[in-house]
């Protein structure tokens, strides 16, 4: 039988959607009106199908409402009909981070722990700015962490030590308060490892991995959980003896439950004997403790109070937690974000950008087609720009995808007001002026601020883009030219359109970072005393920086 919503089922749809509508300025959004009623009325959820028309109806009645007789009216009508909707009037958009929960009146310890198996990224960059700003606003301690004690499937990279330091001050504006290698508190972990041994509660596993994989899948304990703490006490000997296990013959465990509802938190791996040298300790340890374990221990020793991390680390937070209860510790606070994907960065990953410049696919680390903190710096990115660009997108658990345009405009600025204005000519074409106008002279090089002059003097020749010659045109700040390049007026006379000049110049080649592709463009620049590094607009083109070997776009 067909659902028919009632008089009150109908006025309640009507007044959600005018509330919705109000409170976005015009722009609601039918999916925030069901989740409203879903979630509000449990006697409708059953009749969604029918409903989700109906609201859509509803919404779109009330924007054309707003467009066309204002807001005003929204509100004249919910202050008559339903004026308990009216008490969040307006959505307010947030302005910075929203506040760390739990302080207690105290300074927050934060920490940022990238494994050193190369230099910082665009996605590192979130975790650094977010903690690095909290730390900052309350006077707390932003701690720099290298996680390196994989030597087998992430390698640490001796110059990472050296260049996420400078990268990490580059991106926060000041630099880490704390610095811990794990690497070299080893010792520290390997005192855990034996009190979590000593008090019962982790056990040396030599059980197969495919033999105790059944026992994770099946909830069944393996034989080892049953050893003595003696017993265990001695298989951790034998794991750290050269002459004792060897790689895959032991793992350490924590005991958790085996009939935990989560696979991952079933009595998960603490540590396991790796021969690989570490680069900056070489073969002193056998047993390396895994992150999860490694982490916990040293959040709990340096004091950390929240752990702002990715929802994908969730199981990593419930097994760490149920470790800190076997230590009789507190778990910090723990804050969460979404994924956020960045199209025109694909997939990069620190191991595959590695191996792709051992291949010779890219230069190095610097790059202009990597996402690296290094290449981004190079291509003009401001430090101020990603930090804004990662507050204004703040902690939502939504996973989101934003273009790099986004970026851009946070760039943009940035560097408006400190970027002199340059023309650079593509596909240029001679075009000879004649007529009354000054032959040489000065131009602003920029519109309002003041950054100097640009010169300019027609005994060089005066050079054009192909595709601006042969019509009237205005030479940009200059004059009104007809389709030879005669001189038809000083100030601007008609609407024909502006374009931008080079009188002399020298040649040079734009670079522009499009995928992994680098576009090549030669052209001739306008002449200029301006020193490699510094950011220019290129007229009608966009931002560029200037190298030795010409210019390397920054964005349009």
């Amino acid at each position: 039988m067909e659902w028919t919503p009632d008089d009150e089922v109908t006025d309640l749809i009507r007044h959600l959607a005018l509330q919705n509508s109000l409170q976005y300025s015009g722009e609601g959004q039918a999916g925030s009106v069901i989740s409203r009623i879903m979630g509000s009325r449990a006697d409708l959820r059953p009749h969604g199908k029918d409903l989700a028309p109906l609201v859509a109806q509803a919404v779109t009645a009330a924007n054309a409402m707003a467009t066309t007789e204002g807001l005003e009216a929204i509100e004249t009508i919910l202050e008559s009909e339903a004026p308990h909707l009216l008490e969040k009037k307006i959505q307010t958009r947030r302005v910075g981070l929203p506040e760390l929960p739990n302080l207690n009146g105290e300074k927050p310890v934060l920490r940022f722990a990238p494994n050193p198996n190369g230099p910082l990224s665009f996605g590192h960059s979130r975790g650094l700015v977010i903690n690095a700003q909290y730390a900052n606003d309350h006077d707390g301690v932003l701690i720099l962490r290298f996680d390196d004690t994989d030597t087998t499937v992430k390698p640490p990279m001796l110059e990472a030590y050296e260049s996420i330091p400078r990268e990490q001050e580059w991106l926060c504006g000041y630099p880490a308060h704390r610095i811990v290698i794990a690497s070299e508190r080893m010792d520290l972990y390997h005192e855990h490892a034996r009190k979590m041994l000593a008090g019962g509660f982790g056990y040396v596993c030599t059980c197969p991995a495919e033999d105790f994989k059944e026992h994770r899948v099946g909830m069944t304990e393996c034989p080892c959980r049953a050893n003595s703490v003696e017993d265990n006490l001695d298989g951790w000997k034998r794991m750290n003896d050269p002459e004792g296990y060897q790689p895959g013959d032991a793992v350490l465990r924590v005991k958790t439950d085996m009939t935990l509802k989560n696979p991952a938190l079933r009595d998960w791996p603490a540590a396991r004997i790796q021969t690989n040298a570490h680069p900056r300790v070489g073969n002193k340890w056998r047993v390396w403790p895994l992150l999860d374990f490694q982490s916990a221990v040293e959040d709990h020793l340096q004091g950390v109070t929240h752990i702002i991390r990715g929802k994908d680390l969730m199981d990593s937070t419930r097994k760490q937690t149920l470790l800190y209860s076997h230590f009789g510790w507190e778990y910090p606070e723990t804050i969460y974000w979404g994924r956020v994907k960045v199209h025109e960065f694909g997939g990069f990953s620190t191991s595959q950008m590695k191996k792709d410049i051992a291949e010779g696919l890219f230069d190095d680390w610097n790059d202009p087609r990597l996402p690296t903190l290094s290449a981004l710096s190079r291509r003009g990115i401001k430090s101020e720009a990603l930090r804004s660009f990662w507050i204004e997108l703040g902690l939502t658990q939504k996973d989101i995808a934003v273009p790099l345009s986004t970026l851009y405009s946070h760039n943009t600025k940035s560097i408006e007001s400190t970027a002199p204005r340059l023309a650079f000519i593509r596909n240029a074409v001679p075009l000879v002026i004649t007529g009354d106008v000054e032959r040489s002279g000065n131009i602003a090089s920029h519109p309002s601020e003041d950054l100097g002059v640009r010169s300019f003097s027609f005994e060089e020749g005066v050079w054009v883009e192909s595709q601006d010659s042969g019509k009237p045109v205005r030479l940009k700040d200059l004059c009104d030219v007809d389709a030879d390049g005669n001189v038809e007026s000083i100030e601007r006379s008609d609407k024909r359109p502006i374009i931008h000049w080079v009188a002399g110049g020298s040649p040079a080649t734009l670079r522009t970072a499009e995928g992994q592709n680098l576009k090549l463009e030669e052209g001739i620049l306008e002449t200029h005393q301006l020193p490699v590094g510094t950011i220019v607009q290129l007229e009608r083109i966009g931002y560029a920086i200037i190298e030795e070997e010409g210019l390397l776009m920054v964005h349009d």
